[in-house]
């Protein structure tokens, strides 16, 4: 009886098991079935187009163009031998590889699996056309090629290009986009009907002209297949002025918009897109001529710097629209991350710097005697009389000084006349602004004849030694000691760069990275 008894809870138990096993599998299925269909209605769900827009399109030949909004898009279609990556390094693209062979040559090698997107192969031909384009058209890229004497083709896939002079860092200047030959061959290139939908090597391709739209398509014959491949078209929606491109991005009817605009929010609102806001290329800085007999004294350099706010001044003269800034690689460079060269807003210290070097103040400056000569701190600073806003942001810095004992007495200069005296370096103190290259070449501010007449035996040392590395470790170390000297020196003040807005739809999913140099990073990976 008892055995029976064993036995039968033996098997109910079995029973449980089974039972119990088989909801266990069943569960499983089910959520993975649920998980299936969760993943189809995802990628049902996915759209795989977006628009972006041109105001005021006068050719899509990027060579001729003078539209910042073409520039932007072209990137799409056509692509440089050097492209730069989003914290502005380079990397190869069309170049697989280049070697500075002296100062003046470059040996480029170019990939052999690149296909235009009408399916002509790519070669060295196509560079020395572009090249050639580029000295003899009135185009923004024209710079970048100023110094090329000759392009030799060596073969189809080697190119040299000879320079007048050495040209730091020349890799850079190779950013521009490159052209077909064999497609515009017997054609004029500036008069061609070619140019309202020319074939480039990028990701997409033009494969349809509207007098209110272009559309892109992916381009199957682009060469880089690891890339992860969403987006299949784009729409270029067309319009007659930016307002009406703020506009349609406001109503929805575009995806991205990319501006240096400092006022977008009065046009585009602020719902609706994710902004991402980062600094511009537009750099705004004193240099301090060391040549003087004031400013060749670290301490008044360095109580200048102590001294001045540029929070206040972002905030109350730029009403927000610019970031301070400190260094002129300061707006995201590769070689300038995570460092402060700033020696930072410290009015105590901007005092404490001049008492310990025999300064004192007396009737409302700073003054001292040094070889039985008195000196007083009072300065002269250059503005261009043209610029109303960096009038405004001298006067600013004019009363920040004052209220330190520091005499500034402000030289409104015509546009003539101020490029006069900076080309002779006849001042005391320049306010400047400059458009940043992407270029890391530094020699503008610390080479030969630069803006502060500043004067750095290691500091030439690194300008020369960094011109003729490309390792990266390398560059890191001696940008890095560089950033050193230059907190300590300070031959210059930098104060602000102007903000780049890049807007994006709330619905745009993927790598949303952009840079100056382009918001479209990782795209083909992109999706709504």
């Amino acid at each position: 009886m008892k055995s029976n008894w064993i036995k039968y809870v033996f098997i109910i138990f079995v029973i449980l098991i089974l039972i119990f096993a088989s909801y266990i599998i069943k569960k499983d299925e089910a959520e993975k079935k649920q998980g299936q269909q969760q993943t189809t209605t995802t990628q049902e769900n996915q759209v795989k187009e977006i628009k972006v827009g041109i105001a005021e399109l006068d050719t899509m030949n990027p060579i001729l163009s003078k539209n910042k909004n073409v520039q932007t898009v072209t990137k799409l279609i056509y692509e440089p031998l050097v492209n730069l990556t989003s914290d502005y390094k380079a990397e190869p693209c069309l170049a697989k590889e280049w070697a500075k062979q002296s100062d003046n040559s470059y040996l480029i090698k170019l990939r052999e699996n690149v296909r235009w997107s009408d399916g002509q192969s790519f070669t060295a031909d196509d560079v020395k056309f572009t090249i050639d384009r580029l000295k003899d058209s009135n185009t923004i890229y024209s710079s970048n090629v100023k110094d090329v004497t000759s392009i030799d083709v060596e073969d189809d896939y080697t190119v040299r290009i000879n320079l007048d002079k050495e040209v730091p860092f020349f890799e850079y200047n190779l950013t521009f986009p490159i052209l077909s030959s064999n497609y515009y061959q017997g054609e004029d290139f500036a008069t061609t009907d070619k140019n309202k939908s020319p074939v480039g090597t990028g990701k997409f391709k033009i494969t349809d002209v509207q007098e209110s739209y272009i559309t892109l398509s992916k381009n199957t014959n682009w060469w880089n297949k690891e890339k992860t491949e969403n987006l299949e078209k784009i729409t270029v929606n067309l319009y007659s002025s930016v307002g009406e491109l703020y506009n349609s991005f406001k109503i929805g009817n575009l995806d991205v918009i990319a501006t240096d605009n400092d006022n977008v929010q009065s046009y585009i609102g602020t719902i609706g897109y994710t902004p991402k806001e980062i600094k511009g290329r537009e750099y705004t800085f004193l240099a301090l001529n060391t040549a003087n007999e004031l400013l060749n004294k670290q301490e008044v350099r360095k109580a200048l710097a102590y001294s001045i706010d540029k929070e206040s001044i972002t905030s109350n003269i730029l009403n927000g629209k610019a970031y301070a800034t400190s260094f002129p690689l300061d707006y995201g460079n590769w070689l300038y991350q995570e460092q402060d060269s700033s020696s930072g807003f410290n009015q105590e210290q901007a005092k404490q710097v001049l008492v310990d070097n025999g300064w004192a103040y007396r009737s409302g400056s700073w003054q001292k005697t040094e070889n039985k000569k008195f000196q007083r701190i009072e300065l002269n600073l250059l503005v261009k009389s043209s610029n109303s806003t960096q009038v405004a942001v001298a006067q600013n810095i004019k009363e920040q000084l004052a209220s330190q004992g520091i005499i500034i007495n402000i030289v409104q200069a015509a546009d003539t006349q101020y490029n006069n005296m900076i080309n002779s370096r006849s001042y005391d103190i320049a306010l400047c602004n400059m458009t940043i290259s992407p270029s890391p070449n530094l020699e503008l501010f610390f080479g030969d004849n630069n803006l502060s007449n500043y004067r750095n035996e290691e500091v030439s040392n690194i300008i020369n030694e960094v011109k003729n590395t490309t390792d990266e470790n390398t560059l890191k170390e001696k940008y890095k000691r560089l950033i050193e000297i230059y907190k300590s020196d300070i031959p210059y003040i930098g104060l602000y760069n102007n903000k780049y807005t890049v807007a994006y739809n709330s619905e745009l999913v993927g790598d949303l990275t952009p840079s100056w140099f382009s918001p479209f990073y990782e795209i083909e990976g992109w999706y709504k």
